[in-house]
């Protein structure tokens, strides 16, 4: 309840809480955060462990706050909350029950909220400003890559039943939008499409990419746009934690089929390998890829991409560089 008195406060006479969908509609994009497990790790945690940023959650909250502060500061729009591993299955693998897990995941959202009190407190003008509740994919809570796969078989009452109370904490905390992110198989986004209309909440669909035309699992990029090009309350879809040189066949791919808005935030240009869980160039990949994310972000948006931002190992820094680019700096 914390949260929604906030969301009020902050709502009236400006637009940081305007919906979505209406903030879409206007000329300029938003811009999304950055990375906040790794830019985590940049400030000393580690996140050698299943929860992954979420353990974060139980630690050091305090850190995530800090995190949310510095995006907003280098001018970002959205604050996506540390929620995208915090299920309550992992939560429960740590011995904690149901009723603590769901309350670390409204912390999540209470957190983002806090930062951007914070940064409006000094610059009251700032916005619009908001926050995503994240919903990572069954494959993240696995902690093996899956979510880079896709290759996992859940009906959709399992995938419903995993997502539910997650989703549902994060509505009643009194978040702006949900981010349903990094999403590598159709049937997950299609039960995920059903609990998201239940609640009748802004919503963007993101996904993990096999290639510049499919998602994880092999679903061509068409069939998502047509899954969800008909969703009132799906407001973009897009992609998320993929390499720089994916992005503009991906969009492509969608703009051919959906004239929903699309949203983009890729990784720094580093490739993750799930089996040593570190980071590398990879050559073949940056052959063909942009320099940067503020160099193809342009062409990004005349596709368009109307929220931009970065995944994996980008940093305040870069999401400077893009705000600069949408006139947030």
């Amino acid at each position: 309840m914390i949260i929604v008195s906030t969301v009020i406060q902050f709502g009236v006479g400006m637009p940081s809480h305007a919906p979505l969908s209406n903030l879409l509609s206007q000329e300029r994009p938003l811009v999304s955060d950055g990375a906040l497990a790794t830019e985590l790790e940049a400030r000393g945690c580690n996140l050698a462990d299943p929860l992954w940023s979420a353990k974060v959650l139980l630690e050091q909250p305090d850190l995530i706050r800090d995190v949310h502060r510095d995006y907003f500061a280098a001018g970002a729009n959205i604050a996506t909350t540390a929620s995208y591993q915090a299920t309550p299955q992992g939560f429960a693998a740590r011995g904690i029950g149901g009723p603590e897990a769901l309350e670390l995941v409204a912390l999540s959202v209470r957190l983002a909220a806090e930062a951007r009190q914070e940064h409006l407190a000094g610059h009251p003008d700032a916005g619009p400003l908001l926050v995503a509740g994240s919903v990572g994919p069954y494959g993240a809570y696995l902690a093996d890559g899956s979510e880079y796969r896709g290759d996992y078989v859940l009906s959709p009452a399992e995938f419903e039943d995993f997502h539910a109370p997650r989703i549902a904490a994060l509505v009643n905390a009194g978040f702006d939008l949900l981010a349903l992110e990094t999403l590598p198989s159709f049937a997950e986004a299609e039960a995920l499409l059903a609990l998201s209309r239940e609640h009748g909440v802004d919503t963007w669909f993101s996904f993990s990419l096999r290639d510049g035309g499919h998602i994880s699992d092999g679903t061509p990029l068409a069939d998502v746009a047509r899954l969800l090009d008909g969703q009132p309350h799906v407001a973009a879809v897009g992609v998320n934690c993929v390499p720089l040189n994916l992005v503009t066949p991906a969009l492509a791919a969608l703009r051919e089929h959906t004239d929903k808005p699309l949203v983009a935030y890729p990784n720094s240009g580093e490739t993750y390998d799930p089996a040593t869980k570190t980071w590398s160039r990879d050559r073949t990949a940056a052959a063909g890829a942009p320099a940067s994310l503020g160099s193809a972000a342009p062409e990004w948006r005349k596709l368009g991409a109307r929220i931009v931002g970065g995944c994996c190992r980008t940093t305040p820094r870069d999401i400077a560089v893009l705000a600069g680019l949408a006139g947030n700096a």
